[in-house]
Parts: structure tokens; sequence; C-alpha cells
């Protein structure tokens, strides 16, 4: 059999001093690992149907041996880039799925690896408590000052104090306070405009906002006087008066004409 064809999933752990095989795994895990397997093959764009694919267990460590993957494309590919980069950014998003549960298990539980690779290939795909795969989009916070303005929706919080704003356009955020911040406003804010200061992390890629935190309520008032616009565009309309053409004064103010 053309070794490209074949796949090889195994789990290896210690459960109660023992090594797991496949005599000794817990239901759950053997589930979870299944199920795993499954959708790593799959992914996104399912080239690969887990109904045609012959699986084989072997013993050892859990293993799982899949073949008649030679016209997966997309899972060769996935596989060559993790082992060049950590990145899970990289690969199909159902796959990067896969990985972050392992890396997250095998942080969790340090005897625990997972490795995948070609039967007859010497180099292997390991995820294990030293492996680091994450996605570089979640390093891409950064702490930052602002302003958000909108329309209080909720306040205050028994034990947690938070203010809950919403945006122009429907959105609603979540901002931790102070109780004794609330407690000292000094006005009803509740369905009420409002400028909020805030601390929030940002998403560089994104700009989506998280962990935000109120830092003060500020003045903002705007309002609008109808009177004195009218008393702004008569003074307008008198200073203008003995321009004939507006848009080539302002030109030629520019340099616009030589």
């Amino acid at each position: 059999m053309n070794p490209i064809n074949e796949l090889r999933f195994s789990l290896s752990d210690q459960i109660d001093d023992a090594e797991l095989s496949p005599a000794r795994v817990p239901l759950a895990l053997l589930g979870q690992f299944q199920n795993d397997v499954s959708e790593f093959l799959k992914g996104s764009s399912r080239d690969v149907d887990p109904m045609q694919v012959q699986i084989a267990i072997e013993d050892g460590s859990l293993a799982l041996v899949a073949s008649e993957l030679l016209s997966a494309t997309s899972l060769w590919h996935d596989l060559d880039v993790l082992q060049q980069v950590e990145n899970l950014d990289k690969i199909d998003p159902k796959r990067a799925d896969v990985i972050e549960r392992w890396q997250t298990a095998a942080h969790q539980f340090p005897h625990r690896r997972y490795a995948v690779g070609e039967r007859a290939y010497p180099k292997m795909l390991f995820v294990d408590a030293q492996s680091n795969f994450r996605r570089v989009e979640e390093d891409a916070w950064v702490v930052v000052d602002k302003y958000l303005y909108g329309r209080v929706v909720d306040l205050g919080g028994k034990t947690k104090a938070n203010v809950h704003l919403e945006l122009e356009g429907g959105i609603t955020l979540k901002v931790a306070s102070a109780q004794e911040l609330l407690a000292n406003e000094d006005r009803n804010r509740l369905y009420r405009p409002a400028l909020l200061h805030v601390t929030a992390e940002e998403n560089l890629h994104t700009g989506e906002l998280r962990n935000l935190r109120l830092l003060a309520f500020e003045r903002y008032e705007p309002s609008y006087d109808e009177g004195e616009f009218k008393r702004m565009v008569e003074r307008g309309t008198r200073a203008w008066a003995d321009v004939e053409n507006a848009s080539e004064w302002v030109e030629n103010l520019r340099g616009g004409h030589r």
C-alpha cells in the first residue's frame, strides 16, 4: 500500500499509573478521541468522507490508522504546515479546533501526548505539554484607553458591578465597574445617553473589545440650539455677500489658480 495513503493517530497517557491502551481506556476519552480523529480527517472542506475511511486499532498506545486518504489534498497540506509552524491560523479551522483541544488537554494532563503521522514516515506531529500550538490572532490583543458613547441599559449588580452600554447599531457592551464608582454618581444614568471612559483590551485585527472596565462617566451633553444656528448662518451670509463665486475664491486662497 502506498505509505502516503495511510495516517496514524495515537494517544498516549497514564490512567491510574498504567499506560493507556486499547484494553484500558476510559469510554469518554475513547469517544472524544474518535470524534477528534473524524473531525480532523474531514476538516471544513470535507475532502475526506469518514464513512469511506478504513480504521485499524493498533496495540500499544491507543492508535487509530486511517487509510484511503490519497486524495485528501487539504489534509496533507495542513499536516505539512503543522510540521513547520505552530500557528493554527494557517490551517483549516476545523482541524485547528482539534489541535487546540489536544493542546489544552496536554497542558492539563502532563502525560498526555497526541501524535499524527504517516505510518512509514519517521517525521511525526506531536501535541504534548512541550508543544505550543496556538492561534496567533489570540496574541493580537493590546490594552487601550477609550471613550465610548451610547445608552445605559443596565446598571449595578449585587456582587459584580457593571454597566451595560448600548452603542449605536444595537451592540451592547458589558463594562465592569467598582461599586463605589456607581454609588458615588450624583445622577441617574439608567436609560440615558452617556460617555464612558474605559480601559479595555482591543484586538488589532478585528477591533473587538474585551475585559472592559469603567474609569469614569464623562460630561458630554451635546445640544442643538436652532436659534444660535440661524444666527451663525446669517453672520456667514453677510460675510460672504460680496463674494460672487465662493468656490473660486477658496481655490484662489489655496493657490489653485496661478
